[in-house]
């Protein structure tokens, strides 16, 4: 049984999600500076690539490739080029020498743990300002945004 939908203005609908847009635009552009002009200019993906080793130290390349849906030909190359810049360390597994463990480099860590704290910068930038109450209540708007999508998301594939 399909829900009904109560319609929006949609000129109001559209600039409610224009302003989250161009919102997200401006943090991920500003995020990618922070990757861009680190010492190592690493890409956003490569930023990904070194925080999924450092909450998973030990992992294995399928493991990332799962972690993130991409193909497996394109983690090997991401993890080459982060293994040749001195950024991830990989060791044979003891108990499966077929199996190759990664870890991130002291240099790695290191630019990690500084990428991390300029990344973190930009968010608490971004909602300066704001008391602990309108940040609830943000975050609360903001799930229930997603909690319609969802549902109609379900709804759709309930046929």
């Amino acid at each position: 049984m399909k829900r009904k939908v109560d319609f929006v203005n949609q000129s109001e609908a559209d600039e409610v999600f224009d302003a989250i847009h161009g919102l997200m635009h401006l943090v991920r552009a500003r995020q990618y500076r922070v990757l861009r002009d680190s010492p190592h200019e690493i890409t956003h993906l490569e930023g990904k690539v070194l925080g999924f080793f450092g909450r998973h130290p030990g992992a294995m390349a399928g493991d990332l490739a799962a972690h993130s849906g991409r193909d497996k030909a394109q983690i090997a190359r991401l993890l080459a080029g982060l293994k040749e810049r001195g950024l991830l360390q990989a060791e044979v597994d003891e108990a499966d020498r077929r199996k190759t463990r990664l870890h991130l480099s002291d240099a790695g860590r290191e630019l990690l743990r500084t990428t991390q704290r300029s990344l973190r910068e930009v968010t608490q930038r971004s909602l300066q300002g704001f008391s602990a109450e309108e940040r609830a209540q943000l975050l609360a708007l903001l799930r229930r945004v997603r909690g319609n999508l969802d549902e109609a998301e379900a709804q759709d594939a309930a046929g």
